[in-house]
C-alpha cells in the first residue's frame, strides 16, 4: 500500500524541515500555512508540489482560510510545532485558554478537518511545563475529541536518528481511536557511530580568504556516506557565504581548543560574552551543539568562524538542493527553527507503517492507553 494516499497538512511550517522528511517517506504534502513570509518563500522554492498559505494561527479565521484553501482535498495528516510561549493552564482537561492561542490552532484545525492523525513537535520543557500538567493537558484535550495521543517518555534525541546533531525535541502523535496507539520508531544510530561535524562538512570550502557566494562549486569529493547524502542531486552549492568577522573576534576563537568554549579562554579574553553556550567550538568528531536562530556563539571546528548557513543546515540534515531564501538573518532564523529532516522522515515513515499495518488487518489496534518510551 503506498504512503501517497495519506495527504498531509502541516501548520507552523517555516522552511519546510517537517514536510521535507514526510516528502521523502512518500507522502503528498499539499499545504504548508506559516506567518513568515521570507519562510514561506523558501518553502515554495523547495516543495514546488505544495500549496502555501500566510496565516497568522492565532486568529480564529485562519481555520476558515485553511479549509478554502484545501478545497475538496482531504488530509490525513495533520503536523507541525507550535511555539509554548506564554503557555497558561486553567484545567486538567481544558487546553482552551485565550492565551494558548498558537496551539489552539492545531486544536482547532484537528476538531474542524478530523483527519486520522495528527504530530506536534515541542521543545524539551514542554514535558515539565508546570510540573507535567500542560503535558497531560495536551494530551487529555485531543483524547477527549477521540484521539489516542502517545508521546515518548523523554525527548527524542536528533542524533540517534542520524542527524549531526545533539538536539532533543518532544513529540506528540495522536490517532483517532479505532487506529490504535502510535509506537515510535527505535533509534537507528547510538553514541558510537553517531554522525559527527566533520563527517557532515568537512568537505565543504574552509572560506578563510574568500567568504563565497550564494551560488557556487564544490571543491572537493565527498568525504563520508553523510556527505554523499547531502549532496545527492546537486551540481552546485548554494548559501555556503562566511560571516567576516572584526579581528579581535578571530583572535578570540583561535584561542577556543576543538570541543571548547568561554570556560577555555585566558582569563580577561572574550568577557563580554561568559554564558553557557558562548564561544563555543563544535568537535570535528562529535555531533554539533543544538543550531539556534542566531549564529553569533558557536563556530567551525577548525576556522574561526560562524558556520556558514549551508554547514548549519547539514548539521540539520537539509540536503544541498534545498536552498534558502532571505536575508542572512532570516535565513539563519528559518534552519535554527526546523525539525531536521531526517528525524522527521523516521517519524514518517514509523507513522505510516502504523496506518497501513492497521488498515489492512496486519497489525491490531494497542487501545490500552499506553506512553512509549524507546530512548
Amino acid at each position: 500500500m503506498s504512503t501517497e494516499k495519506f495527504n498531509v497538512l502541516d501548520l507552523f511550517c517555516g522552511c519546510g524541515g517537517l514536510s521535507q522528511g514526510f516528502i521523502d517517506a512518500g507522502y503528498n504534502v499539499i499545504l504548508g500555512v506559516d506567518f513568515d513570509q521570507a519562510a514561506l518563500k523558501t518553502y515554495k522554492k523547495n516543495h514546488a508540489n505544495s500549496d502555501t498559505l500566510m496565516a497568522d494561527l492565532s486568529e480564529d479565521v485562519a481555520i476558515e482560510k485553511i479549509v478554502e484553501k484545501l478545497g475538496e482535498r482531504h488530509v490525513d495528516i495533520i503536523i507541525g510545532g507550535p511555539p509554548c510561549q506564554g503557555f497558561s493552564l486553567t484545567g486538567s482537561r481544558d487546553i482552551n485558554d485565550t492565551r494558548n492561542t498558537l496551539y489552539l490552532g492545531v486544536v482547532k484545525a484537528v476538531k474542524r478537518i478530523k483527519p486520522k492523525g495528527f504530530m506536534i513537535e515541542n521543545v524539551p520543557g514542554i514535558a515539565t511545563l508546570y510540573g507535567g500538567k500542560v503535558k497531560q493537558q495536551i494530551i487529555n484535550t485531543f483524547e477527549d475529541m477521540g484521539y489516542n495521543v502517545s508521546m515518548s517518555e523523554k525527548p527524542l534525541l536528533a542524533a540517534d536518528y542520524g542527524v549531526p546533531q545533539i538536539r532533543k525535541r518532544m513529540f506528540f502523535v495522536g490517532f483517532k481511536k479505532e487506529l490504535g496507539y502510535f509506537e515510535f520508531p527505535k533509534p537507528t544510530h547510538s553514541p558510537d557511530n553517531y554522525v559527527s561535524c566533520g563527517d557532515a562538512i568537512s568537505d565543504l570550502p574552509g572560506r578563510e580568504d574568500d567568504l563565497g557566494q550564494e551560488e557556487d562549486d564544490y571543491t572537493m569529493s565527498p568525504q563520508s556516506q553523510y556527505q554523499k547524502f547531502m549532496r545527492k542531486d546537486s551540481t552546485k552549492l548554494y548559501n555556503h557565504v562566511a560571516t567576516k568577522h572584526t579581528d579581535h573576534v578571530k583572535w578570540v576563537i583561535n584561542q577556543v581548543p576543538e570541543g571548547g568554549n568561554h570556560k577555555d579562554l585566558p582569563p580577561g579574553v572574550g568577557d563580554s560574552r561568559k554564558f553557557n553556550e558562548a564561544w563555543t567550538r563544535y568537535h570535528s568528531r562529535k555531533p554539533s551543539k543544538t543550531i539556534d536562530t542566531g549564529h553569533r556563539n558557536h563556530f567551525h571546528y577548525r576556522y574561526n568562524r560562524v558556520p556558514t548557513i549551508r554547514e548549519n543546515a547539514r548539521l540539520q540534515s537539509f540536503r544541498d538542493d534545498f536552498i534558502f531564501c532571505g536575508t542572512r538573518t532570516q535565513q539563519n532564523r528559518q534552519v535554527g527553527n526546523a525539525v531536521p529532516p531526517l528525524l522527521s522522515y523516521h517519524l514518517a515513515k514509523a507513522i505510516s507503517q502504523h496506518l497501513e499495518e492497521v488498515e489492512s488487518g496486519k497489525k491490531k489496534p494497542d487501545n490500552q492507553g499506553l506512553i512509549y518510551e524507546h530512548i
